[in-house]
This record gives structure tokens, C-alpha cells and sequence, in this order.
């Protein structure tokens, strides 16, 4: 096995597949080094195996495992962005984070303390979950790191929400939870991709009054891709910028393997296209959360988060990033 930590001719990349079939060797996010094997990262990718925040269908704890798998085929050169993430920045696979299926506190916990260390070392964090419920514990930690946030949060449903059968902290309640202790900066809140009934008038009201700003599945379609990324970034401007995706902001057809799905989503490319029209934006950290690999269909929902992840990492391979290496000095990755 090659050395695999960065040396100053540039960042350790991906398994070079003309050596290594994609479909062979160990599955790390998109076939890059571990962390452990290359020491830092200016991206990590972390997963988080929870979902006993659900409130209807579980198995988003099995996500990490099929996203790397789904994973393998993405390429390193990005030319909708006209970048090559992995040889702007060293991006590795940070493993999972191990949270207790039966204390959700005492999971939520683990994961900011994984994510702090993390950020403390100088990363940013594309985490791959689990359920929705786990963006609490990433956003207080983002806070601690940039003060409240701006947050972009794509999903069919509201998630601000107060409490199911009397529980704080599930995957329908994390944004109250997190307008409560003060994590977000209410001058820059967005939904995109809402849709689908509610319990009742009051749910818009009391998301209105947390400063949330919603685009719904609707207004992608009847306004267009381009009107919607232009007003997300006048809400957004140069804020510290959190962005969550909980992956039933899809369409079922695009996204079946979930557990709330709802009908009258957007497509895969919509979502693409948004996300690649915030290039520029100051994204700090991300997420895509909610894929439940046990209802999915010839990995849809696993292939569409793993590029949604691959998306997000080029936008921060972009912005402020040196420029990149020759791709002569990008070290292939040698774990088989």
C-alpha cells in the first residue's frame, strides 16, 4: 500500500480506477482515502448511522453504508463547476460516528462531539446520515464555530415542529430546537421544496414567526430554477452558510428510498441545479440526511444523495480554495 498522507506536490485523491475496478475494494465516500490514513482534511466526509429519531419509517441508520456504495462511480473532475474538488482540497472519509440507538440525547451528543473535533482541526463537514434529527447537534456545533447561521434546509417537510409524543429531539423538531438556543441567524432562514398537508394552519404560522422563508416544490416549478437561486442568495448574502438536505425534498420517483416520502417533489436535477447556483455562497458545513436504503430501487436515492454530497464538496472546493494542481500531482488512493 502507497503512503497515503498529503505531501506538498498535492492532496491524496481517489483510487485510480484504471487500477482498481470501481466495483472492487474498500468503500469509502467516492473511493477517497480515510482520514486516519492521510491525518487531515480540509473535508471531511462523516457518517452518522441514527435513526431512532423517526416518526414513521426507519432504516436512515443503514444510509452511510449505501451512499459510499453508491458512491464509487462519481469522477473527479467536476465540469458544471469547472472543478476538480479533490485536487483543491484533501478530502477524506471520516468513518462513522458511533451513537447509541437507544439514547437519543446521548447519540445527539456524540455527534457534535465527533463534529467538533473535527472543525477544531480545521475541517468542514459533509455528514451523511441518519435521520434529521442529528442536525440539531451538527448546527450547535457550527455556532460555537461561527456564531448563529445562515441555514438552507431542502425537504418536503417543515421540521420545525415542537415535540412527538412528548420528545424534544426528533427528526420532525430539529430547526425549533435550534431557533430555541439561539443557533441560527433569523435574518437568513429558508425551507426549499415544501410540500404535502400539514397538522394544521398553525404549523406555517409558528415557522413564520422563527423567521423561515419557504419555497415550496411549486415555486421551483412555476418560477424556475434561476428565480429561486436568486433569492436564496439575497437571503443568504455572505453569511456563514449551513446547508441541510434531508433527501425526501425529492420526488418518490427520484428519491423512493425514504421514510416519509411525499408526492410532487423536485427532481434530482432541480436540486443540482440549485445547489450549483450557490457557488460563491459561505458554506461552512452540510448535510444529507433522511436516505433509507432498505426502500430504495436500484439505489436511486443512494446515487442521488452521493452526487447531492459530491455537489456540496465541490462548492466548497470553490470557494476560496488554492488553485489546483496539475492532475499529474493528485496521488491516487491505494487502498484496494
Amino acid at each position: 500500500m502507497n503512503d497515503q498522507r498529503p505531501t506538498p506536490d498535492g492532496p491524496v485523491g481517489p483510487v485510480d480506477a484504471s487500477r482498481v475496478p470501481r466495483f472492487a475494494g474498500i468503500a469509502t465516500f467516492a473511493r477517497l482515502p480515510r482520514l486516519e490514513d492521510v491525518g487531515r482534511a480540509d473535508v471531511a466526509v462523516m457518517g452518522v448511522p441514527f435513526d431512532s429519531g423517526v416518526s414513521y419509517r426507519p432504516g436512515a441508520r443503514f444510509a452511510p453504508a449505501a451512499v459510499r456504495e453508491a458512491s464509487r462511480l462519481l469522477r473527479p473532475y467536476h465540469p458544471g463547476l469547472d472543478v476538480s474538488p479533490f485536487a483543491s482540497l484533501q478530502v477524506a472519509d471520516a468513518g462513522d460516528v458511533s451513537c447509541n440507538p437507544f439514547n437519543i440525547p446521548e447519540a445527539l451528543d456524540a455527534v457534535a462531539a465527533s463534529a467538533g473535533t473535527l472543525l477544531d482541526a480545521g475541517s468542514k463537514i459533509v455528514t451523511v446520515g441518519g435521520d434529521h434529527t442529528i442536525a440539531l447537534p451538527l448546527l450547535r456545533e457550527m455556532n460555537r464555530k461561527h456564531g448563529p447561521v445562515a441555514l438552507l434546509h431542502f425537504d418536503a417537510h417543515l421540521d420545525t415542529w415542537d415535540t412527538y409524543f412528548g420528545a424534544d429531539y426528533t427528526h420532525g423538531t430539529p430547526f425549533r430546537r435550534a431557533f430555541e438556543e439561539g443557533l441560527l441567524d433569523a435574518e437568513a432562514l429558508s425551507h426549499v421544496g415544501i410540500r404535502g398537508p400539514l397538522y394544521s394552519k398553525q404549523d406555517l404560522t409558528d415557522d413564520a414567526r422563527m423567521g423561515f422563508g419557504i419555497v415550496t416544490s411549486m415555486d421551483v416549478m412555476n418560477q424556475g430554477v434561476p428565480a429561486v437561486v436568486q433569492a436564496l442568495r439575497e437571503r443568504v448574502g455572505d453569511r456563514p452558510l449551513y446547508i441541510s438536505i434531508d433527501i425526501d425534498c425529492l420526488d418518490p420517483a427520484h428519491a423512493p428510498g425514504t421514510g416519509t416520502p411525499e408526492a410532487g417533489g423536485m427532481t434530482s436535477r432541480e436540486l443540482l441545479a440549485i445547489l450549483r447556483g450557490l457557488d460563491g455562497c459561505n458554506l461552512v458545513s452540510a448535510d444529507v440526511v433522511e436516505v433509507a436504503p432498505a426502500y430504495d430501487h436500484a439505489d436511486i436515492t443512494a446515487v442521488a444523495a452521493s452526487h447531492v454530497a459530491y455537489e456540496l464538496i465541490s462548492l466548497m472546493a470553490r470557494q476560496g480554495a488554492p488553485q489546483p494542481v496539475p492532475s499529474g500531482a493528485v496521488r491516487q488512493g491505494a487502498h484496494g
